[in-house]
């Protein structure tokens, strides 16, 4: 599923392991390190043409270098402005995300720090994407439960205490084997069989709760699986349908580890950012729900393969099935229904499966191209 944060083993921590009341430093590019009040610096600001950053929310990404953070950044950013979008992570960026914008470490276990950059940065927006995803969250279920169940309770503390509208996305792995498969409708029975998937539906409930007993403007999308050329997969269950465009053009050949017939949604990264933005843009009286559906395409491994041999006919396929992911991938949807979405904000994919395999095919060769050429 979607790559937002593959943590560590021990890294990440309750907050009350860690000193209290330390603020952490806020990195802004064009100014270095800023002081201990990590606010940011006007000067250096890049602006939308069409309006100043004060009539722009003020957006912080939690989880922020993980599949989708960095891309929805550079979206939020074209839009609201370069500083009005802070991505945060565990982790040190690499040097293009650190050039490209705002940085700050940020641990959603550490309610206190969490708390004071919320504040001093007069945050308005926070989009949650500090998740341990499906198969990683099987291998270490305590520090699953710890940052997909704990980490989310100070996300929707720290929203309703401070008035925040709070994007907190959901997945196929929300529903179980009991659920409609085929496609899977909004309101359904929920028994997810990982602890990911737990955590989920947890998540899901808390935000509807907090909405209707505190308003808190919470909004939530299950994702499909999503399929990026820019980043490696983080430890979900859709993995191999990122990893098989990378083994096509790198050496050909590539060994899946789900039955060809497995048949799962999936999305482009392009559709999903889209779509996250729509939704956090959407007027919250257009809002029947505050969790929806949404979908894109359905395809099998075997599916993909026969796509991608369009182009590159020489691509072998082999199968050595793991027994955990092919389990999770058996009691999850093959399709989503999302007739909602489409309804109530205007939800609309634009790539199916022959399109998705162009961009991909295209982005990778291309970027292999540049790496040979330095």
């Amino acid at each position: 599923m979607m790559l937002v944060v593959q943590l560590q083993r021990g890294v990440a921590r309750h907050a009350g392991s860690r000193p209290r009341g330390r603020v952490e430093r806020l990195i802004s590019p064009a100014r270095g390190i800023s002081s201990s009040s990590q606010q940011l610096s006007a000067p250096g600001r890049t602006q939308c043409s069409s309006c100043t950053d004060t009539d722009h929310p003020k957006v912080l990404i939690t989880g922020g270098l993980g599949q989708l953070g960095v891309g929805l950044a550079k979206l939020l950013r074209r839009r609201f402005g370069k500083n009005n979008v802070i991505l945060s992570d565990i982790r040190k960026p690499p040097n293009h995300v650190y050039h490209n914008g705002p940085f700050i470490f940020s641990d959603i276990l550490d309610y206190k720090n969490l708390r004071g950059i919320v504040v001093n940065n007069n945050i308005s927006w926070l989009v949650h994407y500090s998740a341990v995803l499906s198969a990683v969250g099987e291998n270490n279920i305590t520090l699953a439960r710890e940052v997909n169940i704990t980490g989310l309770h100070n996300i929707v503390d720290i929203a309703t205490e401070h008035g925040l509208r709070v994007f907190v996305p959901s997945t196929i792995g929300a529903f179980g084997p009991s659920s409609p498969r085929d496609p899977t409708p909004e309101l359904c029975v929920q028994r997810p069989h990982t602890i990911y998937g737990v955590s989920k539906v947890h998540a899901e409930l808390m935000g509807e709760y907090y909405h209707h007993r505190y308003g808190l403007d919470f909004r939530c999308l299950r994702y499909p699986g999503i399929i990026s050329a820019d980043t490696q997969p983080g430890g979900g269950t859709t993995d191999y349908a990122v990893q098989i465009f990378h083994a096509a053009v790198k050496t050909g050949h590539f060994e899946c580890n789900l039955r060809s017939d497995t048949r799962l949604p999936m999305m482009y990264i392009d559709d999903c950012l889209r779509a996250t933005l729509e939704f956090l843009e959407a007027p919250a009286d257009s809002l029947a729900n505050r969790t929806y559906n949404i979908n894109a395409m359905s395809f099998t491994p075997h599916d993909l393969t026969q796509e991608i041999r369009k182009v590159l006919p020489d691509l072998k396929v082999t199968y050595n099935v793991d027994p955990v992911r092919q389990a999770i991938a058996d009691s999850w949807p093959m399709a989503l229904e999302d007739s909602a979405a489409r309804r109530d904000w205007g939800w609309k994919h634009e790539f199916n499966l022959p399109e998705l395999v162009q961009t991909m095919l295209t982005h990778i060769t291309t970027g292999n191209q540049l790496a040979q050429a330095y």
